[in-house]
């Protein structure tokens, strides 16, 4: 299928409202083992109604992953990943008008996803897994998401943000390095990816250290574990943590929010954002 989405220029051709209201990131995922709603879109029909639904209530973009990130979640072959994919990304490019954003950290898997229409890619390892992903961003001018992964290396004993700052700098000069324009840059502190509880609130409480890179932030606090563990609760229980979550991320600065909860989350951001932006 040939996509007929024009490519940005930059960000704000894509996002013309950056930094003037909150954005929303719906999740829309399409694995049977994902840790909040494994399993309820995996078939295209579900896939596409919840996306028109997400959009109704007021999505700003539609972040598509077919491969679950939780800990200790096995490892999905590429090929595996596509065939989920594929038909449901078919079906979105024709029915959604928001852009689409593809969850992956395989870059084969990204050039397909933007052949069928997806304009943002959004890499829960920023470019450090698959060492081809910034060629392909940079060549396809797509926005391009570089996140903060903890997992696997060592402990942080330091400073959190300090350390994740330093870390993402790294990823985003690498990312210019190998093309990707810096205008269709994003960054996201990982909330949830390797870190401690206490690092995940520090991190969520400090986004306007982080917005001192000089980049847009996504922050993906949505049902996640930090959540549960505040407030011992579980992840069909968390909407109202994930709210503080984000109304907070908003008052320090976030610019786009990761989230299920596409209405009342919506809701959240646009009181906040009519106190904070004024």
């Amino acid at each position: 299928m040939t996509s007929l989405r024009m490519q940005p220029t930059d960000r704000s051709a894509l996002f013309p409202d950056v930094g003037q209201r909150t954005l929303l990131m719906g999740i829309l995922n399409v694995t049977p083992d994902s840790f909040s709603d494994g399993g309820r879109y995996c078939d295209a029909h579900r896939a596409v109604a919840h996306a028109l639904e997400m959009e109704e209530q007021g999505a700003d973009v539609i972040d598509v992953g077919a491969e679950s990130t939780r800990p200790q979640a096995k490892p999905l072959s590429l090929d595996d990943e596509w065939r989920r994919l594929e038909p449901i990304l078919d079906k979105l490019s024709q029915a959604v008008s928001v852009p689409l954003s593809i969850d992956t950290y395989k870059a084969e898997i990204a050039r397909r996803a933007m052949a069928c229409g997806v304009e943002v890619v959004n890499d829960v390892w920023g470019g450090t897994f698959d060492p081809a992903m910034n060629g392909v961003v940079a060549q396809s001018g797509a926005t391009y998401v570089i996140m903060h992964n903890g997992f696997g290396g060592p402990e942080v004993r330091g400073d959190i943000v300090t350390h994740v700052s330093q870390a993402l700098m790294r990823q985003v000069e690498q990312a210019i390095a190998e093309g990707v324009d810096r205008s269709r840059i994003w960054i996201d502190p990982g909330i949830g990816f390797g870190k401690t509880m206490r690092q995940n609130l520090d991190l969520v409480n400090r986004v306007s250290e982080l917005r001192l890179l000089g980049y847009p932030v996504l922050i993906g606090t949505s049902r996640k574990s930090f959540i549960g563990n505040v407030l011992d609760l579980p992840v069909e229980e968390r909407l109202e943590g994930t709210a503080a979550s984000v109304a907070l991320a908003i008052t320090r600065g976030a610019d786009m929010v990761r989230v299920h909860d596409v209405l009342p989350i919506g809701r959240v951001a646009r009181m906040v954002d009519a106190m904070v932006r004024l």
